[in-house]
């Protein structure tokens, strides 16, 4: 399929010529949505850019861990066929084989701390639990250098959202609800912001790599051109048509207004909060300036597979 669309990009003289190639070429698969009328939500992400240290000091205090040499994933159909295609993440305790350590046991308790696996420290605990969200993100250090880190496990405990947490008290509405709002509220109370982090029992782990940020499939990813879909249903590395709405943006950095868009993509990565197939991650790149459009991007759109006939 990729081969047939890279061809066909080459022998069309203009967009229209090259849709008419498509129809001929391939079968279209549109997604079921949200209410299996085709409905999705799309969200955005990007890589952060952070300063950071390679050793801890008064200002960096926040760790990011590497994948501890504890932390195991069990394939759980090698015990039984009911169990195709599930997995856990565990660790042993010396009798019994139990769940790996949470958010709170990890960040509050320190239970990693002392053994050797930071790859590098934060200035803030909000800054290093959303770069776990984002799963990826460069470090720029002390002396200027900079290291890319990039999704290498999880502790296999469930995400849940701390947005839909702060809707669901009531504390800030699902209109307003995004990523700087979200900010915003656990910067102005201090003193709730470890009990709604811990909300999130989910925990990345980090390794540092030379270039990216990776997907799901190990290829870097590409600016509004890649996507996460759950990897449980869609096909990796696949070739996508998507269609939603995308923010316009002054020299400020104020969104002041939607436009429709729509564009050839592809299905390059995956996340633990996009499940189902009603939910896509748009990939925006690296940067506050691809972390404003990232983080207020929520809007409904339309989601295509294309497969050579």
């Amino acid at each position: 399929s990729m081969e047939t669309f890279l061809y066909l990009l080459d022998e069309a003289e203009d967009m229209e010529e090259l849709a008419d190639l498509v129809r001929q070429r391939f079968n279209v698969y549109q997604s079921v949505g949200l209410d299996s009328r085709g409905t999705v939500l799309y969200t955005g992400y990007y890589e952060p850019i952070l300063e950071g240290s390679l050793v801890p000091n008064e200002k960096y205090r926040w760790p990011l861990y590497q994948r501890p040499d504890d932390l195991m994933e069990i394939n759980l159909e090698l015990f039984h066929p009911r169990f195709k295609g599930e997995r856990i993440v565990a660790r042993y305790d010396g009798s019994r084989v139990v769940p790996y350590f949470n958010r709170e046991e990890i960040d509050g308790n320190g239970v990693l701390s002392g053994r050797g696996l930071e790859i590098a420290w934060l200035a803030d605990a909000i800054d290093a639990f959303f770069l776990q969200i984002q799963g990826s993100g460069q470090i720029v250090l002390e002396d200027g250098a900079r290291i890319r880190v990039n999704y290498s496990a999880s502790n296999g405990r469930p995400y849940r959202s701390i947005g839909g947490l702060l809707i669901e008290q009531g504390i800030i509405t699902r209109e307003e609800m995004n990523i700087p709002r979200l900010k915003e509220y656990l910067r102005e109370n201090p003193g709730k912001r470890e009990e709604i982090l811990n909300y999130n029992e989910s925990y990345v782990f980090f390794r540092v790599v030379e270039e990216g940020p990776l997907g799901n499939i190990e290829v870097p990813l590409t600016a509004g051109r890649s996507i996460a879909t759950d990897s449980r249903l869609f096909p990796r590395g696949a070739l996508v048509y998507i269609s939603a709405e995308k923010p316009i943006i002054d020299n400020s950095g104020t969104i002041v207004g939607w436009v429709p868009f729509s564009r050839f993509a592809f299905n390059q990565d995956t996340g633990g909060a996009i499940r189902g197939p009603g939910r896509v991650d748009l990939f925006w790149g690296s940067g506050e300036a691809a972390g404003i459009p990232a983080g207020h991007m929520k809007t409904e759109g339309k989601l295509y597979f294309l497969v050579e006939k």
